[in-house]
């Protein structure tokens, strides 16, 4: 079934931001919509624009289970605010679906990161490369938030080989920056962004915030393939951001110690939750929407790629002791890009040959309010990642009071709190995994005390409090003197 979701007033007209809404096409959806909520979100309807899964749609296109239909008002924004953020995000557009190609956590946290900064009266122009033909050179998401698509280079050109486009990337932004006025501050995300943002800097004389999401020498440190001249540029980019942010401690830890970031100018800023989708539900509701039984129910929820450890799902699933019932393991994302496909296929070739066909489910990319179904029906959440700088999954799941079995690296040491809200595992040994997928689902009180703590646990995060650091960051920095560096 398709989800339609809602902005500002329209959102405000229907009382919810998404709900799944049947239709064969992006109109009898619209008009199944009106039905349901009325004149007054009519009224509101006829204003928006329309997109289905991150583009421009027309009322008589087909729509299929799974897609996202956004109705977006038009906004003048500005009015009010008490400052105004360039936020760039360069390979990735917060408007498209979070779980296939290069779109993932980070396209969560851009935009309810703007959207919460908006909230507390920044107005943020997000910055994204244009990657169709489709796209209006700008859109208003709701009041504060706009989404700006810069021309730089072939639209489908692969992540890759997007470094060439930055000299053109960056001069859109600055023709939008001068023509709009300027700006208070630049916060640039991933380190291409950092490198145009690190550009923007030096040309209109105003503070830069980093946040990396994923650093390039960690990375290479456990097997992956990087370009050969990223992590000199994520060094560049350190030296001249006035700030860097760091999700937790042990990414802190890794820019001091892997870059040479000076302590003081690097501050933790762990992303946030949307507590109105992801919260404890139904159990048995959400396993009989997806069309499950009974058997224990493993997830894994994120892009297909070697790092995100997906095999090693698989591998627990086979090890699990048989007087458990036969559980299943529903993976709920798509490859990214080249190596991605390769991986999925590699996967799939383990499934078929340790007989697990059956047992386990392949899930296209959902929107991402409905993964919340999927974190309610499962018994655990496996996070299997190599590395992992946050771990949004795993805060989502325990929003959702879901128990939590995870790799011991990066941000998941500190969100996952051992045998409280889970179990972290310190080697990738399917036994030691299947153990405490085993002590979960053999143990109902021990569910149902992981569950409630996890639910307790994420309450402490939110985006509000999230933009809350950020606002406190950016009005400390127009009273502090730039960082200098040789660029």
């Amino acid at each position: 079934m398709p989800t339609l979701r809602l902005f500002a007033a329209v959102r405000q007209a229907a009382g919810v931001s998404a709900t799944e809404i049947d239709g064969e096409t992006v109109a009898e959806v619209l008009d199944a919509a009106v039905a349901r909520f009325g004149p007054a979100f009519e009224e509101q309807l006829r204003a928006c624009r329309i997109w289905r899964n991150g583009e421009p749609a027309d009322p008589a296109e087909a729509v299929a289970a799974g897609d996202e239909i956004a109705a977006l008002p038009p906004v003048s924004g500005g009015a009010g605010r008490t400052g105004r953020v360039a936020v760039i995000s360069l390979h990735t557009s917060p408007l498209l679906q979070p779980g296939s190609g290069d779109s993932g956590g980070m396209n969560v946290y851009v935009r309810e990161l703007s959207a919460a900064l908006a909230h507390r009266g920044l107005e943020c122009s997000v910055y994204v490369r244009r990657h169709s033909d489709r796209l209006l050179p700008e859109i208003h998401v709701e009041p504060g938030v706009r989404v700006v698509h810069v021309p730089a280079g072939p639209v489908d050109l692969p992540k890759e080989s997007l470094d060439s486009t930055l000299d053109e990337f960056t001069e859109g932004v600055l023709a939008d920056l001068r023509l709009n006025g300027g700006v208070d501050a630049i916060h640039a995300h991933y380190w291409l962004s950092g490198v145009a943002g690190h550009r923007v800097k030096h040309a209109l004389d105003r503070p830069l915030v980093t946040t990396f999401h994923t650093l390039g020498r960690v990375k290479q440190g456990l097997g992956g393939a990087e370009p050969p001249g990223r992590a000199r540029a994520e060094e560049e980019v350190v030296a001249c951001s006035d700030v860097v942010c760091a999700a937790g401690p042990v990414e802190l830890d890794h820019l001091v110690r892997l870059y040479g970031a000076p302590a003081d100018r690097v501050q933790i800023v762990a992303p946030g939750v949307e507590h109105a989708l992801f919260s404890p539900g139904d159990p048995e509701g959400a396993r009989a929407a997806l069309g499950l039984g009974s058997e224990p129910v493993l997830l894994f929820v994120g892009r297909v790629q070697p790092l995100k450890g997906l095999d090693l799902a698989v591998e627990t699933l086979g090890r699990l002791d048989g007087r458990l019932g036969r559980a299943r393991l529903l993976v709920v994302g798509g490859p990214s890009g080249r190596q991605g496909r390769a991986e999925l296929a590699r996967v799939r070739g383990l499934v078929a040959s340790a007989g697990l066909a059956d047992r386990v489910r392949f899930v296209a990319p959902q929107p991402h309010h409905r993964l919340a179904t999927y974190y309610r029906a499962a018994d655990v959440v496996l996070v299997p990642s190599r590395s992992e700088t946050f771990g949004l999954v795993a805060l989502e799941a325990a929003a959702c009071g879901a128990a939590v079995v995870a790799a011991e690296v990066g941000g998941l040491k500190t969100l996952v709190r051992h045998g409280s809200t889970g179990y972290l595992v310190a080697d990738r040994d399917p036994l030691s995994w299947a153990r405490r997928v085993e002590e979960i689902l053999e143990d109902r009180l021990t569910a149902a005390t992981m569950a409630l703590e996890a639910a307790t646990v994420a309450r402490g995060y939110s985006w509000d409090a999230t933009a809350g650091l950020l606002a406190g960051c950016y009005d400390r920095l127009r009273q502090r003197r730039l960082v200098e560096c040789l660029a």
